[in-house]
C-alpha cells in the first residue's frame, strides 16, 4: 500500500479552518482518481514533543502506479491549488510506503 500523507499544523482560526477544509477541500480530495480510502484524523493531544499538529489527511493506494496517476490529475492539481490558497502555510505533504508487516 501507498499513502499520500497531509500534516496540518494548528491555524490561528481553528472554526474557519475546519468550514473550508470539509466544506471545499476535502470534497475536491475525494474526486481524485484511484484510491482505495481516504483518512482524515484530528489531533487529539501530544504525548511526545511539541504540540504543533491539528489535522492529518492520509489518502490510500493499493499501488505507486495508482498513487503516481493520481498526483498528475487534474482534480489532484485542483486540490492543490485550493490547498496552497488556504493552507500553503500550514501544511507538510508527503507519500509514503506502508511497510508495516514487512522489511523496508
Amino acid at each position: 500500500m501507498f499513502k499520500l500523507v497531509a500534516i496540518y499544523r494548528i491555524p490561528a482560526d481553528q472554526a474557519a479552518f475546519d468550514e473550508h477544509y470539509f466544506t471545499v477541500h476535502a470534497p475536491l480530495m475525494a474526486k481524485v482518481p484511484g484510491y482505495e480510502r481516504i483518512e482524515v484524523s484530528k489531533v487529539m493531544r501530544t504525548l511526545l514533543g511539541e504540540p504543533h499538529y491539528y489535522l492529518m489527511f492520509e489518502m490510500w493506494f493499493s499501488d505507486e502506479e495508482r498513487l503516481q496517476a493520481a498526483l498528475r490529475s487534474e482534480e489532484n492539481r485542483a486540490a492543490g491549488k485550493d490547498l496552497m490558497g488556504f493552507a500553503g502555510d500550514l501544511v507538510t505533504v508527503f507519500t509514503a510506503r506502508v511497510v508495516e508487516g514487512e522489511r523496508p
